[in-house]
């Protein structure tokens, strides 16, 4: 846990004296992907940095795990901390295996402890450790060395990481990668997480809470759902941008909207005059086909009607199979494309779920807002 109390960094003297941060009070809970976000000069860096002490705080105070910062031994602070920063910050004249295992020798691991170490957290972020523990820095790509500073930030199996626009420097595609790979590691591990970004896709898709900043001062504080759907005041409103329920369909999932199935599911074995009753009796525009509790396609009244044979010789097949897990955006956006109105929900194991529909989509949009009405 990180609380910040009434936190200040001054800069300067007297009349040239500049609040970067200015009475700063907020608390993130342990576990928790906390984004602190806002425009170049707004002190979410900053704050970062008085978060392990590389700079002093000027008044107010920061306590971890309940204990003020400022009775730690500075050294031993940020040894006890992950830190990643933009620009990766790997020693060139270090190997892979050198870089990541920096600060488990500065505490003294002994190398055995070190190597599995370093080989789990390279499997962990999906890099082959023998292919790259013997090489240096300018031989891998972006996204390799990105993984790598990740893999060091981790190094020592810190409970806090602090992440300064650690995937700023990387092309879109692998930054996306790289995005959804982090992800899966927090939700394994579940880190206390300080991640700065200017970038509101990154901090609504990465953040459980998000911090906005203005001119030192923090401005909203609470889940990327409540600031998408009621920003604090015009500068959150500007901030987050104009196109706030497509950014929240990136955050929803489809198992918040989907629909369970009933009657609208039919065996690939059952006769197609059976189940014709059975659609026109439930009212239904299709029923979904399964066999052995996995959706093999869909039948409708055109398919079903004047026929008497098993239902899966008139099945027609889904443009696509959704998983439970996946963004309303990315089923909306396939709608769109695929101009299909339905698709079948499956969960982990591949078995039918539910259904999605633009209705479903559009009601759960509809119930966030009201929800979250003032």
């Amino acid at each position: 846990m990180i609380q910040y109390n009434h936190v200040y960094k001054t800069f300067g003297q007297g009349s040239d004296a500049v609040n970067a941060v200015e009475d700063i009070s907020f608390k993130i809970e342990k576990g928790d992907l906390v984004v602190f976000l806002g425009p170049s000069g707004c002190g979410k860096t900053t704050l970062l940095r008085l978060t392990n002490r590389l700079i002093p705080l000027t008044r107010g105070n920061i306590l971890i795990n309940n204990q003020d910062t400022t009775t730690w031994n500075g050294v031993k602070l940020r040894q006890s901390m992950g830190y990643a920063i933009q620009e990766i910050g790997l020693f060139p004249n270090k190997t892979i295996y050198g870089n990541i295992a920096v600060v488990p020798r500065l505490l003294k691991w002994d190398e055995k402890r070190i190597k599995e170490r370093v080989d789990e957290l390279l499997f962990m972020l999906r890099l082959d450790p023998d292919a790259v523990k013997e090489r240096y820095p300018t031989e891998l790509s972006g996204g390799q060395k990105q993984r790598v500073g990740v893999a060091r930030c981790l190094a020592a199996d810190p409970d806090i990481l602090l992440m300064d626009e650690p995937f700023g420097a990387i092309d879109p595609i692998n930054r996306e990668d790289i995005q959804n790979e982090f992800l899966a590691v927090q939700e394994k591990l579940k880190k206390t997480i300080a991640f700065v970004t200017h970038d509101i896709q990154e901090a609504i898709k990465m953040g459980d809470k998000i911090a906005i900043f203005q001119a030192g001062k923090l401005i909203q504080y609470d889940t990327p759902e409540i600031i998408l759907t009621r920003p604090a005041n015009t500068y959150i409103s500007d901030f987050v941008g104009s196109d706030r329920t497509l950014k929240l369909l990136a955050i929803l999932k489809v198992s918040d909207a989907m629909m369970a199935v009933h009657e609208n599911v039919v065996s690939n074995n059952e006769n197609t005059q059976s189940a014709h009753n059975k659609l026109r009796n439930n009212n239904l525009e299709f029923m979904i086909v399964i066999y052995e509790g996995r959706p093999e396609g869909y039948v409708n009244d055109e398919a079903l009607k004047d026929t008497d044979t098993e239902v899966t010789n008139v099945t027609r097949p889904f443009t696509r199979v959704i998983h439970e897990d996946e963004s309303l955006r990315d089923v909306m956006s396939h709608m769109l494309v695929s101009k299909v109105r339905h698709l079948p929900v499956v969960d982990s194991e591949g078995l039918i779920s539910g259904t999605i529909s633009y209705r479903d989509i559009q009601r759960c949009i509809r119930d966030i807002y009201k929800k979250n009405k003032l």
